[in-house]
Formats: structure tokens, sequence, C-alpha cells
């Protein structure tokens, strides 16, 4: 089970969240404390921005705490919004187009989790990215699969919709599939500016989420980054974090009726 952290706020070195704190994500990598499994050694990935609409990505099929390229560029690049990413495979390749996160134009996206029995569904799953987004198809998961069918699906002019409309499609498919079969979908989305976590499950306990806000930045991660529990805020299963610049963070419903309905 993969772990992941999403930072919003003021420019700061990307050390601060990946790397520094006591149960920094290098360090769960190894040892975390809140996945089904301790170990996330099937790569990772960074993401940021800076001068460039686009995003800047690292991504390495080597396991975090081995690659010594992760500290140093970890302490010298500094933004204000940035995704970081350690794997943990849950049957496609270990390769670098499988490393999270993923990037499409401005857009960026990474996940936790999984989509039903991904053999017998991907063909429909894939055949709900458009031709103009398959281009950038370019790895095996059924993470980056989604995050194109989300662009696909009006991403860009309204995430949130088109996250609902493609997880409540993805639910139908995975239960038409296998009445028993579940769907894990701990995600985060962003162009850059606004900041999106998503918490959803169907047929499955979900994977955690918490966030840690502090006047305009926010950091939201899979699990805490210390010992200080009382100022980490779980994200409630069924819920969605959304912070946009000069707004509070909100944590607002996401597919509680559609959970209701599977239930």
């Amino acid at each position: 089970m993969c772990r992941w952290i999403a930072y919003r706020g003021q420019t700061i070195p990307l050390e601060h969240y990946v790397t520094a704190p006591s149960h920094s994500l290098v360090v769960q990598s190894l040892r975390a404390l809140e996945a089904a499994g301790s170990t996330n050694g099937d790569g990772f990935g960074l993401g940021w921005y800076g001068e460039h609409e686009e995003p800047g990505l690292y991504r390495e099929v080597r396991p975090a705490w081995s690659d010594d390229n992760l500290r140093h560029l970890c302490r010298h690049i500094r933004s204000h919004l940035f995704f970081a990413h350690v794997r943990a495979a849950t049957g496609t390749p270990v390769t670098r187009p499988n490393c999270h996160p993923f990037a499409h134009g401005r857009w960026m996206f990474m996940h936790n989790g999984h989509i039903g029995e991904w053999g017998p569904i991907r063909r429909r799953v894939e055949a709900l990215i458009p031709d103009s987004h398959y281009g950038s198809r370019i790895g095996t998961t059924d993470s980056e699969a989604v995050f194109l069918a989300i662009m696909g699906a009006g991403g860009e002019e309204d995430p949130i919709g088109a996250t609902t409309r493609t997880l409540a499609t993805l639910t139908d498919l995975v239960r038409d599939s296998d009445p028993k079969a579940s769907l894990r979908f701990t995600a985060a989305l962003t162009d850059g500016s606004s900041l999106y976590a998503f918490r959803y499950t169907y047929n499955e306990a979900s994977n955690t989420l918490y966030y840690r806000a502090s006047g305009d930045s926010v950091v939201v991660v899979s699990e805490p980054l210390d010992d200080d529990r009382d100022f980490w805020k779980p994200v409630p299963d069924g819920h969605m974090l959304v912070a946009r610049p000069d707004s509070p963070v909100r944590i607002e419903p996401f597919l509680t009726a559609q959970q209701i309905a599977a239930e």
C-alpha cells in the first residue's frame, strides 16, 4: 500500500516534509505504521511546480531509502506545491513510467489504492480515456488510467465533478465485474494552484488520510510525519479536502451517496 505527501503553501524546501521529519516519507518507505504492508519499496517519485506551468518530475524504480539523489534533490528544490510518493506495487511492473506522480499538461496526480481486479476491467477503464488524452498514457497502472479518465471527463474545468463522475463509473465497473471486488481511492490532484485530496472506498476499508493546516499552508499525508498526533486531523472516509488560493482549507463530502448505495 503506497504512502504519499501533498503540500501547498509558502515556498519551502521539499526536505521539510519529505526527508527531514522523524517519520518522513523515506522512513515510511521502510516502516509504514498505518498500511497493510510496512514496506513501500517499488519505486518513488517527486513532482513540484516552479517557474514553468507544467510540473517537474523525478521518478525512480529504486527504493526511496537507497537513493542518495532523493535527499540532495529535496534539500535544494524549493516549491509552493509539491507531491512525493513511495510505491507498493499492486500487480503492475516496477518501472519508471509506473511510478507516481503522473502529469498531463499542468495537472499532476498520485494515488494510493487499487481499482478492483485490474486485469478483467482494464480495457473498460482505459476506454474512459478519450483519444485527446491517451497520448499521455505511458505506463500500465490503474492509477494513471484513472487520472487520464478524470482529465478526459472535464477535469481541467471541473476537477471535483470530473473525479466524482469517474469514480462513480469505476464503482459500477468494479461491481459489475465482481460483486466481491473492491475499490480504494485515496488520491491527490492539482493544477499547480489548487490542491484536491480524496478519500473513497467501495467494498473495503479505506486507506488512511490526514492533513495539517497552518495559515496559508496545508500538508496532506497518508500517515502523520511525527508523533504530534493532536496536530494531524483525519480526512473522514467519503470526504475530500479542497485547498485553493486565498481560501481556508475545506473538508467536504465526496461520493457519500454512492457509498450508501453500495452498502
